[in-house]
């Protein structure tokens, strides 16, 4: 118990904490509190020895308190001294006055009062210090109590543990010892109420004190129970009995009666005969036995002469001494007591002088607390047996006794003279008092059954008598003398014991087996005694007799029968009925319903009887002229028999044939008769209403039994309308305007008329068939059938009717009278039709929906609203809309009334379904601050009460105690749900109401105080851990609760601060994690979902809100692994830490590690889920049961899809029912039994249903904190090494958890998906490692996880998709994420270009570096999976789900990219999935074309398509991948394609951009579409070597066939970036495929199609040469301008690509010609002409362009290679570079302004790192570039100098155009004339001066020994520049 829990007031506090820590040890059996009570006991040992004796007043002390105002005084608990209010010192001085206390305790009562205000609405401080007072006093009177109750003793024992029982029965003895006897019995005597209520003269804060005298007394009781009290106690315990007085009714109080047991058990030694193994040691403790003095003092002190104020009491006292003396003196001991023994006769008959029996039934059997106390019960029944058996002498006196008077009596009525004096009636009083005492069996002890001593041979089981022995053992000699007395008492009965006996019977048949008993006893008193004296009838007390008289009075009466018309009616003659005779029926029919109510073979034995037919008679009796209330008890007795259905089918029949109530007419028949005009004319004029009762009473069990569709048909209108009719119109509806003698009987009026309308409606499933008009035919006419009787109850409360008003005036006058707290007449008939009425309201609004849905659908005219509606309505009585809030009122009465605050919880949680109700109410709550303040209490009552505990099922409602306490916890749950509705809907709505959240005000605003005015639900649901363990249900709504208010955003604010401050909730919760219920797992599943839940959300607000403390306390909570020693809130180490501390020590040696709590959470959750087995049949058709079953599924509140069992069960017993003929009646019990079996397996599938979703609840609430912790919070309170072990751990254990053999399939996916975020972050984490340097150097291999791990890690994963098997396709998709990242932990970073000529050769020998380890051995784990990892892929790869396809295609891409074997491309291409592959393309192309749409559908296919055309590209990068594809047709599938030549318009579209820029434009989506196709085809041109022509064959046609489209783009004249990608790519292909040989080696082209294919390809020739114009000179410049302008943003980048692409560009265009020049000759002399020979200015094709082209190329070569240079010095000396510098590397790749400013120092020069990096290696790729790109140009130039300057002919301009020999030469160079060549060779010798021929040998210097391969650049430049300088020709 937290110590700052209780204020410390030093007469409140510490006895609260005393209290709990008692209940804890000995009621709750705590197993930590008994070290706890040791400390608690020997502190307060004082406070049990000087009893409730206060602290004194003192002068000082006064003196102190009075300066308080002044001064200050210190506070205890806290620091430095306090003023206090003038106000509060005066009111602690009365309290001082008041209780005689000592000043200084007072004032801190009323300041511990200050601070419980909150809990107790509308009182003062004052007021709760009275109250704290005298819960101080009752601390300590129920410790008291509850130490000696678990005391070692004689009677009873409650199983606790030795140790302790030895230490609380040490301790209490000590307490005995000094006193305690005297002290409890003076305070008892003291304590009196009226004299508080003086002193007070206030009526509150008294409740308590009536507790303490009965916790005093109930300690004495508990006391004697078990052990003896010493002489002086005993005497001073007598002495006190001799005072007591009587209540009004002549019965003692409680208080005074456990005082009475508490003698009863001193002198109590029946034990003895119990023969228990400790009985020597208790004969020893026993001072009868052992003190000769104890026996005297306590004999003389009884017999003493003078009488007590009590004489029952004393002749009680008296009789008790006698038996104990008695047993006494038949005891070897007893010898020496003979003086005193010998007077137990004459005890005996002053015991009886003073009428014994007639106090006991009066006196204590009316006592109201008798009956809730076993001890008691049993006491009493000791004492009566005791005397029948002990003392048979006294009982035959008794009898003899009472035959004498008989006889006067008898003799006095012959001669009319006056009865004599003397009678005296014992055992009239004795026989009453046993039928009395045992017709009331609250604990069903059937003690009664004592009386009984079988006479048949114990063979049957169900009747066991008391003893429970062998079949033919003798009953105990007790039992046989008892039921000798049952015997011999009813033989030669004189008639003025009869009704006397019969009550006694009727008692004695209290029990199922009692009642078999006492059937059989009249059975066979009827038959032995045949032949008796008294003539044929036997024996006065037999059935025979009972039923034949029944018969004589029905002839006899039936003879008077008036006539109906008859006018003397009214006033029937009561002839043939004697008052006597009147007392003794009534007395048999009870006995008979009492056994016929046990007992249900009698039931059936007699209703079957022949010649008594007991029902008929019955039913003649009713309609004879008998006294109204022999008439109830007919038909209460009929009711009894009405409970066998076989019996009520037949008994409704019987009651329409004799019109009891009259529901037909005879014709001329002028008024009613039977039982209405009875309530009408007799019963109302004698304001009593038995008859009415009863008949309500009989058709309230016959409607429970059964409702006879067809009842009275033929006479009329069949059905039960007539009855509901009657008890509506004329019993319930005029109820509270009729006249009672007897008040209370009102309320038994409309409750017994409630009871049945409730059965009605509980019972009735709207049909379709109740809203048709249904005719039948009566007397040949056709009129309105009946509707069902539930119908016409729902109708009448969905409307605005008599009833309803009546029902619901009925609930406010309830709640009045219950207000009150004064006992009233018939409060509890009020109760139960309150509890009625309820729930009517509640079924009313459960059934309406489907009520008005059926309605609508059937379109019937009838008028209906919604009862929520109706429930708005103005009250007639308080002129205002409050029916709702008197509902709600119900709450309030919780404690007295827990059903109906129950019922009411339900209500209101229906009527918050509907949220413009929801607004009203808060209203109406609100509007009356007092009502508001006492719902507010009634809510807290309900859910902080004490006693709730969740039940099991419904089944155990024997135990009363238990069944109040499962209603308790109910009532909990729907207030919760009502919460959670409530939450769920718009503000202001109860919810936040009733959590103390501003309705008025906006709801954010609320600053939560501790359980101030209302926080008390809120804060009431924080008791945490031990109402998990208690309440699992409940706890779990709590949480769920929390976790809505911290979700919602409105509430979030104030409750998460809240829990956060002054709860420190989250903390201590999540410390006792995981929850373990063995009893109910799901709720304890449920419970950890929302509370990680939770937990998440605040991990995340934490760190947003950057308080890093609460994060890093929670995430070290979750994830440490060292057993931490807790600093919890207030210093204190807890309990539960220090055995943690040890439990550590014992599981690990040394190295103590615990497990992460996040693990250990995950444990909790079981993956293996038991399914139930298939149903088993034999009658029925499974396929049709799996159909109904599936009918009567439902989705229920929490979201999980269940079978409504009631439903079904309706449906398979009407299926059953509808069976005819005599075969289906002999199977009925088997069929019977396989509806159970179904019936039994759905309900397993149901809990199936809930556990697995409460499995994917908790996981999923398991990954959001995980991934939470993971990503939200700060990165850098888990250290890098931390975090990838951490995230090591929980990959396996979630592996190890799924890949077990009975893991759940359903569990699955939510596995997976944490897996792949769990695979991310680890692969971040460790990349981010490497980054920054650390990992590479590291001795353990690669990162801080080993490789072993990483290894196990993908096996796991590995199994994981092997393990998903055929389905399951989208789960596979995270798992091939998740591989993806982890494959991706091994890739290489970019590493820099640094152009070192050493740098080759050290690549080539360098050791093997840790990536490449990683990724062999990875690749050594993968392959020995073999075919089936490659099937499962491969498979998925190729059908199914887009995404998983996508991925599927990425993991394959990525495994054959390090397949160096190429295993998995042989499998690829062998098993046939390479081929679907390449044919899917084809399939592909109608979706892409659609893409090409300016409204694009869903853009999955262009990926699908990428993914692919990427696996293929990396196929085709293998010479062997590359054939495979040529042979599975690729080129001739993309040939197909259409959507290649349906370019869109580029301008077109540029208004229908897609804002957000994530859907590209139709002209990108063109691209995404070419490139990859272009790519693939590069790839596969360069695989090819060998079939090289093959390859280029098929390309060439490609190009040919989308010819149009490929010139249009090779035109373009726009060049974008994404332009510029797509003539690099073409121009690369052209290159290499549009060659003359290619055509022939195509295999046999006709020469027309020859022709055809010869023009596209000069077509492509010419288009190339005139794009090299476009991209050399002033052109080029002015398109990188354009870039710039036209995105600013990203320039750097983006002008990097573009000169990257233009040079590719022009290196394809030169590689083209150099190639065309190669192929068409290998000497100059014969080959073609690409360009005109004009050097000087750059124009379309000329050399001129060529040289300029070679110009810049050197130029831009010098360029690229200082920024290169430049770059990787930066990069060396990266440490060193000026923030500003890193600010501007990291602009390129940060995106958004700004976003630099946000990165941290570490992450910012990692970003400049990979920029510089990725800077070198662009810079490395231009070189290379520019170098090929000069030497080329450099051969192209020598070619055609050397042709032009040597081998060309010039023409003369005069000659004819003949068709020349050269025209072949490509160029139609026949124009070429001498002036040409001359003016060419100028321009060359100025163009290719010293200058550039020094910079091109100066290229070759830097470049070419770097890259180890010789250049021809010098070879060139040489050639070319001796052609220049040859002479003239």
């Amino acid at each position: 118990v937290n110590n700052h829990k209780y204020n410390r007031a030093s007469l409140w506090g510490p006895l609260k904490e005393l209290w709990e820590t008692v209940d804890g040890a000995v009621l709750r059996r705590q197993p930590e509190s008994v070290h706890l009570l040791d400390l608690q006991l020997k502190k307060h040992k004082p406070s049990f020895l000087s009893l409730f004796k206060n602290p004194p007043k003192s002068a000082e002390q006064r003196e102190k308190v009075r300066k308080a105002s002044t001064e200050g005084i210190a506070i205890q608990g806290q620091q430095g001294s306090r003023l206090l209010p003038e106000q509060l010192l005066t009111e602690a001085f009365i309290l001082s006055d008041l209780f005689d206390i000592g000043e200084l305790a007072a004032l801190e009562l009323l300041l511990a009062g200050e601070q419980q205000q909150p809990h107790f609405p509308g009182l003062t401080r004052g007021l709760v210090a009275v109250l704290l007072y005298w819960d101080g006093k009752l601390c300590v009177a129920n410790s008291l109590r509850t130490l000696i109750q678990s005391r070692h003793g004689k009677t009873f024992t409650l199983d606790l543990s030795g140790e302790l029982v030895a230490f609380t029965t040490r301790f209490t003895d000590e307490l005995m010892s000094q006193g305690l006897t005297k002290r409890i019995l003076t305070l008892v005597s003291e304590i009196s109420v009226t004299r508080e209520f003086e002193r007070l003269q206030k009526e509150r804060g008294l409740g308590n004190l009536l507790y303490c005298r009965q916790a005093l007394a109930d300690s004495l009781f508990s006391w004697t129970c078990q052990s003896p009290l010493s002489k002086d106690d005993t005497l001073a315990l007598i002495g006190h009995l001799e005072t007591v007085t009587a209540q009004a009714d002549g019965s003692l109080d409680s208080v005074n009666m456990a005082l009475v047991m508490a003698l009863l058990y001193c002198l109590d030694v029946s034990f003895i005969e119990q023969g228990t193994e400790d009985r020597e040691d208790l004969l020893q403790a026993l001072p009868l036995l052992t003190e000769r003095q104890y026996v005297a003092a306590v004999h003389s002190r009884l017999m003493d002469g003078q009488s007590w104020k009590l004489p029952g009491l004393q002749a009680v006292c008296r009789l008790a001494w006698a038996l104990s003396l008695r047993v006494l003196s038949q005891l070897p001991q007893g010898s020496a007591l003979v003086e005193f023994t010998e007077a137990d006769e004459a005890l005996a008959d002053q015991a009886l002088l003073g009428d014994v029996f007639l106090f006991m039934k009066e006196g204590m059997l009316g006592c109201e607390t008798f009956a809730q106390e076993e001890f008691y019960i049993r006491r009493l029944h000791s004492l009566i047996t005791d005397f029948l058996a002990l003392m048979p002498m006294k009982v035959k006196q008794l009898r003899n006794r009472a035959d004498e008077d008989a006889r006067l009596v008898h003799m006095s009525l012959q001669m009319d003279s006056e009865l004599p004096s003397s009678l005296r009636k014992d055992l009239d009083h004795l026989m009453i008092l046993i039928g009395e005492f045992y017709s009331r069996d609250p604990f069903g002890l059937e003690l009664g059954l004592e009386f009984w001593c079988p006479t048949e041979s114990l063979q049957h089981t169900s009747l066991q008598g008391s003893y429970l022995g062998m079949a033919l053992q003798r009953p105990p000699h007790k039992q046989v003398v008892l039921s000798k007395f049952v015997r011999q008492m009813g033989d030669l009965l004189p008639s003025t014991l009869y009704i006397s006996y019969l009550r006694m019977l009727k008692g004695l048949a209290n029990g199922p087996q009692c009642a078999h008993y006492c059937f059989s006893l009249l059975k066979t008193n009827g038959a032995t005694h045949s032949d008796n004296i008294q003539g044929v009838s036997g024996s006065p007390v037999s059935w025979e007799h009972f039923f034949h008289s029944l018969m004589l009075y029905h002839e006899n009466l039936r003879r008077d029968l008036p006539n109906p018309d008859a006018a003397h009616y009214r006033h029937p003659p009561l002839r043939g009925i004697t008052q006597r005779e009147l007392e003794g029926l009534t007395s048999f029919l009870q006995l008979l319903t009492t056994i016929i109510t046990w007992s249900e073979n009698a039931r059936l034995a007699l209703c079957e009887h022949p010649q008594w037919t007991p029902v008929v008679v019955m039913l003649g009796l009713l309609q004879c002229s008998v006294p109204p209330v022999l008439k109830a008890e007919l038909l209460h007795c009929l009711a009894a028999f009405g409970k066998s259905p076989e019996i009520a089918a037949s008994l409704w029949q019987s009651l329409e044939y004799t019109q009891i109530l009259q529901t037909v007419r005879a014709p001329g028949q002028r008024q009613a008769a039977g039982i209405e005009v009875e309530l009408n004319e007799i019963e109302s004029s004698c304001e009593e209403y038995p008859l009415t009762r009863g008949f309500c009473h009989l058709i309230s069990t016959l409607v429970e039994s059964s409702l006879p569709v067809n009842l009275g048909a033929g006479l009329r209108v069949p059905g039960f309308q007539p009855y509901l009719n009657f008890l509506r119109d004329s019993v319930f509806l005029p109820f509270p305007t009729r006249a009672y003698r007897r008040p209370a009987e009102k309320w038994e009026v409309a409750d017994s008329a409630l009871e049945v309308f409730h059965k009605l409606l509980r019972d009735y499933e709207p049909q379709p068939s109740d809203f048709v008009q249904e005719m039948v035919e009566l007397q040949g006419e056709q009129v309105p059938a009946h509707k069902p009787p539930g119908h016409s109850i729902m109708f009448h409360l969905l409307n605005d009717s008599p009833m309803l008003a009546l029902c619901l005036s009925l609930l406010e006058e309830g709640v009045r009278q219950l207000d009150t707290y004064a006992p009233f007449p018939g409060k509890k008939h009020l109760e139960s039709a309150v509890l009625h009425c309820l729930c009517l309201l509640d079924l009313a609004l459960q059934k309406e929906v489907v009520f008005m849905d059926l309605l609508r659908e059937s379109q019937a005219s009838l008028l209906v609203s919604p009862l929520e509606q109706l429930l708005q309505g103005v009250s007639p009585q308080t002129r205002r809309a409050d029916h709702i809030v008197s509902i709600a009122r119900y709450l309030y009465h919780s404690s007295s009334n827990p059903e109906a605050a129950f019922q009411s919880a339900k209500i209101l949680r229906r009527i918050a379904n509907y949220p413009n109700i929801q607004i009203r109410l808060v209203g109406d709550f609100t509007h009356d601050q007092a009502v508001s303040d006492k719902l507010m209490a009634g809510f807290v009552e309900c859910l902080d009460n004490e006693e709730a505990e969740e039940g099991a099922e419904k089944g155990d409602d024997s135990d009363q105690q238990k069944k109040v306490a499962r209603i308790r916890h109910e009532t909990q749950i729907h207030i919760l749900n009502l919460l959670i509705t409530s939450l769920e809907l718009k503000t202001p709505n109860l919810a936040l109401y009733l959590l103390g959240y501003e309705v008025k005000k906006p709801v954010s605003s609320t600053n939560l105080q501790d359980p101030g005015h209302t926080r008390s639900l809120c804060t009431e649901k924080r008791s945490g851990p031990v109402l998990t363990q208690q309440a699992p249900h409940l706890a779990e709504l709590c949480y769920q609760v929390i976790y809505q208010l911290c979700a919602c955003p409105d509430t979030s604010g104030p409750t998460m601060r809240y829990l956060r401050t002054s709860q420190d909730f989250l903390f201590s919760h999540l410390q006792h994690l995981p929850f373990i219920l063995p009893s109910n797992q799901i709720a304890a599943l449920s419970q950890m979902s929302w509370l990680m839940k939770t937990a998440a959300i605040e991990l995340r607000v934490t760190s947003l809100n950057r308080q890093r403390s609460h994060t890093q306390r929670l995430v070290s909570l979750l994830l440490d692994d060292q057993p931490h020693t807790q600093h919890t809130a207030d210093g204190e180490s807890g309990m539960e830490e220090e055995t943690r501390s040890v439990s550590g020590f014992l599981h690990f040696d040394t190295v103590s590690k615990v497990r992460r709590k996040l693990l250990s959470v995950l444990d909790a959750i079981d993956f293996s889920q038991d399914m139930p087995e298939l149903l088993q049949l034999d009658f029925f058709e499974r396929t049709q049961i799996e159909q109904v079953i599936s009918n009567c599924e439902h989705v229920n509140e929490q979201g999980h899809t269940v079978c409504n069992v009631k439903l079904l069960h309706r449906v398979l017993v009407a299926e059953v029912n509808a069976l005819q003929g005599m075969a289906a009646i002999g199977q009925r019990p088997l069929l019977m039994e396989e509806v159970n079996s179904i019936l039994q397996q759905v309900v397993d599938r149901n809990r199936v249903r809930r556990s697995l979703s409460a499995k994917r609840h908790a996981l999923q609430s398991w990954r959001s904190l995980v991934e939470t912790l993971l990503t939200a919070c700060p990165a850098d309170l888990i250290p890098a090494d931390d975090r990838q072990l951490i995230i090591r751990d929980l990959l396996l254990d979630l592996h190890d958890k799924v890949l077990s053999e009975d893991a759940a399939g359903e569990l699955m996916p939510i596995v997976a998906g944490a897996v792949f975020t769990l695979t991310a972050h680890l692969s971040q984490s460790v990349l981010s490692e490497q980054q920054q340097g650390v990992g590479l150097e590291a001795s353990s291999g690669f990162a801080s996880i080993a490789n072993s791990a990483l290894h196990l890690i993908l096996r796991k994963l590995l199994d994981f998709i092997l393990c998903t098997g055929g389905g399951y396709q989208r789960l596979r998709a995270h798992l091939y994420g998740s591989l993806l990242y982890y494959l991706q932990i091994a890739q290489k970073p970019e590493e820099p270009d640094t152009l070192q000529t050493g740098a080759m050769w050290e690549r080539l020998t360098a050791p093997e570096d840790g990536f490449s380890k990683l990724q062999r051995e990875n690749l050594a784990i993968i392959e020995s999976y073999g075919k089936s990892l490659m099937e499962v892929v491969c498979r998925d790869a190729c059908d199914g789900h887009e995404i998983s396809r996508m991925l599927a295609l990425a993991v394959l891409d990525r495994i054959l990219s390090i397949d160096r074997q190429n295993q998995w491309l042989v499998y690829v291409c062998n098993s046939g999935y390479l081929r679907s592959l390449v044919e899917s393309l084809r399939q592909d192309d109608a979706a892409l074309q659609s893409l090409l749409t300016p409204q694009p559908p869903l853009l999955k296919p262009l990926y699908i398509y990428e993914s692919k055309m990427a696996l293929l590209t990396r196929v085709a990068k293998t010479g062997q991948g590359a054939v495979e594809l040529l042979r599975c047709g690729l080129v001739a599938q993309l040939m197909e394609c259409q959507v290649f030549d349906m370019v869109p318009d580029s301008d077109a579209h540029r208004v229908m951009r897609d804002p957000s820029g994530f859907i590209p434009s139709p002209m990108d989506r063109y691209r995404q579409i070419l490139l990859p196709t272009l790519r693939l085809f590069q790839v596969i041109l360069t695989s090819t070597t060998m079939n090289h022509q093959q390859g280029a064959a098929q390309v060439l046609q490609w190009l040919i066939v989308h010819a149009d489209t490929i010139q249009a783009l090779l035109r373009c004249h726009e060049l974008s970036m994404g332009a510029l990608q797509e003539l690099s790519l073409l121009t690369g292909i052209i290159s290499k495929t549009a060659l003359p040989g290619v055509l022939e080696m195509g295999g046999e082209v006709n020469s027309a199609a020859l022709m055809e294919f010869q023009g596209h390809i000069n077509r492509f020739q010419r288009l190339c040469l005139s794009l090299l114009s476009c991209l050399v000179g002033s052109e080029r410049e002015r398109l990188l301008k354009q870039a710039e302008i036209s995105a600013p943003g990203d320039s750097a980048e983006r002008r990097e690509e573009m000169e990257v692409a233009m040079q590719q560009v022009c290196a394809n265009i030169m590689e083209y010609c150099q190639t065309l020049l190669l192929q068409s000759s290998t000497q100059a002399q014969f080959s073609i002409c690409l360009f005109s020979p004009s050097g000087s200015e750059p124009a379309a094709p000329s050399l001129g362009l060529v040289l300029y082209l070679l110009k810049n190329s050197a130029a831009d070569f010098f360029r690229f290679h200082q920024s290169h240079r430049q770059s990787l010095s930066k990069l060396q000396s990266l440490d060193q570079l000026p923030p500003e510098e890193l600010k501007e590397l990291c602009q390129g790749l940060v995106s958004g302004p700004g976003g630099v400013e946000k990165i941290s120092s570490v992450q910012r020069s990692l970003l400049a790192k990979r920029r510089l990096v990725q800077l070198i290696n662009n810079r490395a790729k231009l070189l290379a570039l520019c170098s090929y790109v000069i030497e080329t140009c450099l051969f192209v130039l020598w070619r055609h100098l050397e042709y032009y300057l040597l081998h060309c002919t010039p023409t003369d301009p005069k000659d004819s155009l003949l068709p020349g020999a050269s025209g072949s030469r490509g160029l139609n160079l026949s124009r070429v004339s001498q002036q040409d060549l001359d003016l060419l060779k100028s321009d060359m010798v100025a163009g290719f001066g010293e200058a550039l021929q020094r910079k091109l040998l100066e290229v070759e210097g830097l470049y070419s020994q770097v890259r180890s391969r010789y250049t021809f650049i010098q070879a060139l430049v040489r050639r070319i520049r001796g052609l220049l300088r040859q002479p003239k020709s």
